[in-house]
């Protein structure tokens, strides 16, 4: 497959090997791997007050019977203004976790739309002594300046993350750590040619072992245990 190139401030094609992500996208289970990592962000702190700790009065705000009016018990009542929440939230975990063959297979899936999409450069990205602003500028001027860019590194490199860093929609991942929410949200995917054979080697098609074969069952005879009548 042909995909975007970037070397030496120069933005080019190059043909790369693409079989390891297949060139099927699979939607279904990119959405649903998407709301897991969006659940597991979740800090599931909202907080109602019943009407046991809401502030008020216990107290019977009238005599039961003869006064025309309707039954009431105390002001906390939900019925009431500044009464208690009926059934409100409360906090709990919305986490859950999927297979790690789904996550693999979603992460593969993210990748090949990108590509597809020509939403993926292929870069040399420059060696840095110490971070450098303008040089990221320079770097995100040439690949045209995306709204929004994730940059996928072989290996974690501070110069590099603290270049990037306070750019707007720019995000920093290594490959050991991406996942398919991240190559979604990311925009435009710039990754190291380390990266791109850390990446094939973690969820390329090659890694997976192959499913075991189906056998005839056999057939076992069973013993007779009776005599002849």
């Amino acid at each position: 497959m042909k995909v975007q190139s970037y070397k030496s401030g120069k933005v080019g094609h190059v043909e790369i090997d693409s079989t390891a992500f297949g060139d099927k996208v699979m939607h279904r289970l990119l959405k649903e791997v998407v709301i897991m990592y969006q659940a597991n962000q979740r800090l599931g702190t909202a907080k109602t007050k019943t009407r046991a700790e809401v502030h008020g009065s216990h107290a019977k705000p009238w005599k039961q019977k003869h006064t025309g009016r309707a039954r009431a018990g105390d002001k906390k009542s939900p019925l009431w203004r500044k009464g208690g929440t009926i059934f409100g939230p409360v906090p709990h975990s919305f986490s859950f976790y999927m297979p790690a063959q789904a996550r693999r297979v979603a992460l593969r899936s993210a990748l090949a739309g990108k590509m597809k999409e020509n939403e993926f450069v292929l870069a040399d990205l420059p060696k840095l002594d110490k971070p450098s602003a303008k040089t990221a500028r320079k770097l995100l001027v040439d690949l045209g300046s995306p709204r929004r860019a994730l940059f996928v590194l072989g290996k974690p490199d501070a110069n590099v993350w603290k270049s990037l860093r306070n750019f707007p929609g720019v995000e920093v991942r290594t490959a050991e750590e991406l996942n398919a929410l991240h190559v979604l949200n990311g925009g435009l995917v710039v990754a190291e040619k380390g990266a791109l054979d850390a990446l094939s080697a973690r969820v390329g098609k090659q890694g997976e072992k192959a499913a075991p074969k189906k056998t005839a069952s056999k057939k076992i005879a069973k013993k007779s245990t009776g005599g002849d009548a």
